[in-house]
Parts: structure tokens; sequence; C-alpha cells
């Protein structure tokens, strides 16, 4: 990758969601405004390794889309009476202040987030769009997040498209008594977000530090707009006190750290600090949400002095709060994990047999990888090669892979 290519990467990476929510707001079309996007890269791929990298690429990328758009829509005769009244209804609206000064236009993807919340569309769609178009995830990166096929995510994002547009949905801020019903999915995928940053779907690291910034930043807007929201508080908390542990996840070589393994030094004491308050904020006043009470989870593993002292039996507690409040499989096995802490490795294993028939866990590797653990613990070592082959078949990062096939020679030293 050449200096040129890697800086409208990175630029892309920073802006491609601001100038979407900026160009679905003048436009009123996600369909035209990706594709601007993707010409206003293609056309800086063409420019700056000529002419280099604009002091304000952020900015030059919005004027060159927007231009784009412009032209598209003036050749498009079918389009030339909704340009007409975008331009009345942008008279009417005052003008849309440019980035380059004003750089506040997180929350022009904030009002794009609800939009994708709108209860029209169907629930599956909502996040699925959101995460591929705002959020700049790839397509396969969003199936992850969703735990479906690559080609069932594709046709939920043209789905939820296509809805937007015949349903004619208005892109802006809800009422605030239409708030409750959006509010969760907007979380959802904030979330999703995160954990895509802090557990990458593919690629060569382990994590995506900006892409888990960006999702803490949002939060925090989302947490200024309105503060009364306590599952709000509760998500931001969770995003901090997971986050606050990033520089020791790994080593020096990018190799995976467990949690047993890390230096809890290097944790980021006055994150956790802000994300403890934060998720006492959570759960005051009234019955706790599902954030809340997984803030108070990440909290009571980020309290303790190492792996021994950790409070497992207040964790599986609060993993039966929330596996009351979000039945998944997901939280059933991180609750199956947590008994095995505190009662021993088989009986983890058998809640973890349990979830065996559970068709969303069968290609989720952390699945796979708890079970091999667990029967690593109990000396079955031919059943723990076979369950970290099949996660190692599932992992998405080198640093995962790196990870399973030191397990794996553990178990079976012919690997």
């Amino acid at each position: 990758m050449t200096e040129v290519t890697a800086s409208v990467a990175a630029v892309f990476r920073e802006e491609h969601g601001r100038l979407l929510a900026a160009l679905v707001r003048r436009f009123g079309d996600l369909d035209l405004a990706e594709e601007v996007t993707s010409e206003a890269i293609e056309a800086a791929l063409r420019h700056w390794p000529v002419d280099g990298v604009p002091p304000k690429p952020g900015a030059w990328l919005m004027t060159t889309a927007r231009r784009k758009a412009v032209d598209r829509l003036r050749r498009d005769q079918a389009l030339t009476a909704r340009l007409a009244v975008l331009r009345v209804e942008a008279d009417r609206a005052g003008p849309v202040p440019p980035a380059e000064l004003t750089g506040d236009l997180p929350d022009e993807r904030l009002r794009l987030f609800f939009t994708c919340s709108h209860p029209a569309l169907a629930e599956e769609d909502r996040g699925a769009l959101v995460l591929r178009c705002l959020a700049g995830l790839t397509t396969p990166e969003v199936a992850r997040a969703f735990l479906v096929p690559q080609a069932t995510m594709a046709k939920r994002i043209t789905r939820a498209k296509k809805k937007i547009r015949e349903a004619r949905i208005p892109f802006r801020t809800p009422e605030a008594d239409e708030l409750p019903e959006r509010l969760p999915g907007v979380l959802r995928v904030l979330y999703s977000i995160f954990t895509e940053g802090y557990a990458a779907s593919n690629g060569p690291d382990l994590q995506r530090t900006d892409v888990a910034e960006e999702a803490i930043r949002l939060t925090r807007i989302l947490r200024r707009l309105l503060p009364a929201e306590r599952e709000v508080a509760g998500l931001l908390a969770l995003m901090l006190l997971t986050h606050a542990r990033r520089a020791a996840r790994t080593g020096p070589g990018g190799e995976l750290l467990l949690l047993d393994d890390q230096d809890r030094g290097h944790w980021d004491r006055p994150m956790i600090a802000e994300g403890a308050d934060l998720a006492a904020v959570a759960l005051t006043g009234g019955p706790p949400g599902p954030y809340g009470v997984q803030a108070a989870i990440a909290a009571l593993h980020d309290e303790a002095a190492d792996l021994a002292s950790t409070d497992w039996p207040q964790i599986v507690a609060l993993y039966d709060v929330l596996l009351a409040l979000t039945p998944s499989p997901v939280v059933a096995l991180n609750r199956a994990a947590a008994v095995a802490m505190r009662d021993g490795p088989d009986a983890g294993l058998a809640l973890l047999d349990g979830l065996a028939d559970e068709p969303l866990l069968r290609a989720y590797g952390p699945y796979h990888v708890a079970r091999a653990d667990l029967l690593h613990r109990l000396g079955r070592h031919s059943e723990a090669a076979a369950a970290y082959r099949t996660a190692l078949d599932l992992a998405g990062t080198d640093p995962e892979r790196a990870h399973l096939r030191r397990r794996l020679t553990t178990v079976d030293p012919g690997v």
C-alpha cells in the first residue's frame, strides 16, 4: 500500500460515516449518498498522488462528493424535480454547516442512526444497515456481528435501503415520544460497532482501536443528548470498562493475552473509574437494563486484583439477571464460563454441552474455544484438540489463530 493510498484509507475510516450522514441530510437519498461517497474516494486516489494530500482531506472529500451528487441529479431528468424540492427544503432549514468549519457532523450520524432504527424497518435489518453504511464495516464484518451468513446479510442491507426509499422514511431525529421505541436499536448498533473494534472479525490485529473509540465517541454524544436515559449510561460504562483493558490484551508482538495473563497495571484506571461511576448511574433509579448489568459485570472484572480473587459468585448472579432480561445463547455461553470459574470445569462444561444444538453457536468461535479450554482443564486432550481445531477454522484474526495453534500444541504435541 502506497503512502497516499494509506492516507486515503485512513481518511475514509475517519470520515466515511460523517460524509454519508451529511450527504443524506442534504440530498435525502441513501443510495445516492453512498455512490458519491465512493466516487469521491476514487477521485482522491486519482488526484492526491499527483497533487498531494490536501491539508483538510475530509473537507476535500465532502466538497467533491457534493458536486458529484448535484451533477448526477442534474443529469438525471427523473430527479430534476427532486433537486428542486431539496433546494426549497434547504432554504427553509438554513445552510448546512461545512465540515471544515464545524466538525459537528457526529450529530448528523446519530440522526441517521435513528432513521435507520425506524419501526417501519424489520428489526433484523436496522442494525445491519447502520453498521454497513454508517460505521463503514464490510458486509462480512456485519454478518459476523449478527452471526449470520454473508449472503443473508447482503440481502438484509439491500432490503432495508429499499424500504427507506419506498416508504419515504424521513431522515430526522425522532420526537421525544418516539425515542423509547427507537433507542434500543441505536444502542445495539453502537455496541456492535464497539464489539468490532474490541474484537476484530478479521485481519492482522486483534483489536481495531479506532473503531472502538469511534463507538465510544458517538455514545458520549448520545449520553449528552439523552442524559436521563440510564441504558445510554450503561452502554457507555460497558464500553469504557472494557476498552480500559486494551493496552494489556496483546503482548509486545501483538499476541493475544488472556485475562489471567494480562498486566493489570496497564489497564486504564481513570477510564475504569469513569465507567464505574456511569455503571452506578445505570443501576440506580429503577429496574436494571441489559447494558447496566453488563457494565456491572465488567466493573467486577476491572476491580479484581487477579483472576482468582474475582467475585465469580456475583458475576454468575449478574449473568442470571442478564439472561432473564435478554435470553440468548451468547449470554448463556458467558454465564457457563463464569460458572466454570465458580464451580469448576465440570459444571461449566455441562452447561456448554447443553448449548451444543444452538444454531447461533455452531459457527461461533468463542463457544468452541470455551469448550476446548474446559476439556483441556479436565485432561480430556483429544476432545480438546478437536474443539481447538474447530475454533481455529472459525478464527478471523492472525493473533487468534496463533493463540489457538499454541493451545492446540499443549493437547496435541504432534501438531
